[in-house]
């Protein structure tokens, strides 16, 4: 198992440097973490008084790891969850936010194991996760995976602007994508016809 530092850390490498794109609802976003976290961090790192676009430029990746382990890790409680689908549902949360953990409430309820899709991880959460996992303990990642997965290539449906991230310039699969499958067994990958045909209608 790795530990939430070594998970960070390949966090920060996924994510990549200095961006600011403006079809990013994020805004300004280094080492995946973006100007709003870091406003609501105050961290203001150039101490002009303000944090703006130069403070996400010199946010370091070792700031940026600590940043995803307080507070998308320990603070949304996803040490409680079950071991197996920590690293995904901590890799979404970095890049969701609270909707990760919807994603697997949504899940586990599917699965039978009732859990209010809040965003939220408390007791009932906890609980039906890991009575979830106990039940499919070699699918439960590949399941939290798939959901994810969906996730992001029904919220490209809904918005055409986010279909680039889901979607290459060439029809393949975009880093939305590839993402979510570093968390899925290589057997439940999409192939490249199924992906082209899940993306079909998109213009």
């Amino acid at each position: 198992m790795q530990t939430v530092e070594q998970i960070a850390q390949a966090i920060v490498m996924r994510e990549g440097g200095y961006v600011n794109d403006p079809d990013d609802p994020g805004g300004a976003t280094n080492h995946g973490v973006t100007i709003g976290t870091m406003r609501s961090l105050g961290m203001d790192l150039t101490n002009d008084g303000k944090v703006d676009a130069a403070d996400v430029r010199a946010l370091t990746r070792a700031q940026a790891e600590q940043v995803f382990v307080e507070h998308y890790f320990r603070k949304p409680r996803l040490a409680e969850l079950p071991e197996a689908i920590q690293p995904s549902v901590f890799d979404m949360y970095v890049n969701a936010g609270s909707n990760a953990v919807k994603i697997l409430q949504t899940l586990i309820t599917r699965m039978g194991f009732a859990a209010t899709a809040d965003g939220v991880i408390g007791p009932k959460t906890v609980a039906a996760a890991q009575a979830a996992a106990q039940a499919a303990p070699q699918h439960i990642a590949d399941a939290y995976g798939i959901a994810r997965r969906n996730y992001y290539y029904t919220l490209a449906d809904q918005r055409a602007a986010s279909r680039k991230y889901a979607r290459t310039n060439a029809g393949g699969k975009g880093g939305w994508i590839t993402r979510a499958e570093e968390f899925i067994s290589a057997r439940y990958h999409l192939s490249d016809a199924e992906h082209r045909a899940r993306t079909a209608a998109w213009a």
